[in-house]
């Protein structure tokens, strides 16, 4: 499935405003700043790039899902600003999923 990659405007300012709350560039601070991101919305390894400062979604992704959060991945293609189709990921945090587990 071929995807436009435009973000609205309402979700990219959503973005940049848990970017800024979120500060640093530790690898703590870009997967909590992608956490939160999730907690909102399912999100493209392009968004959180662009939007978050998430320079390896997969390995943030993967640092989430240790911690236990339950995280899906949907892959699709878009096509970037310059034209080229990509396949890259949609993640998304399940409903309900959090990282806590039942004693």
């Amino acid at each position: 499935m071929e995807k436009n990659n435009a973000t609205s405007p309402e979700k990219k300012a959503a973005l940049e405003a848990i970017r800024v709350e979120f500060k640093g560039t530790a690898s703590r601070s870009q997967a909590a700043r992608l956490l939160e991101a999730l907690s909102r919305f399912s999100i493209t390894t392009f968004e959180a790039m662009r939007y978050l400062d998430v320079y390896h979604c997969p390995a943030r992704i993967l640092q989430l899902r240790k911690q236990g959060h339950k995280i899906v991945t949907h892959w699709q293609t878009v096509v970037t600003e310059a034209g080229e189709r990509h396949r890259v990921g949609l993640y998304a945090l399940e409903s309900g999923a959090s990282h806590e587990t039942a004693q």
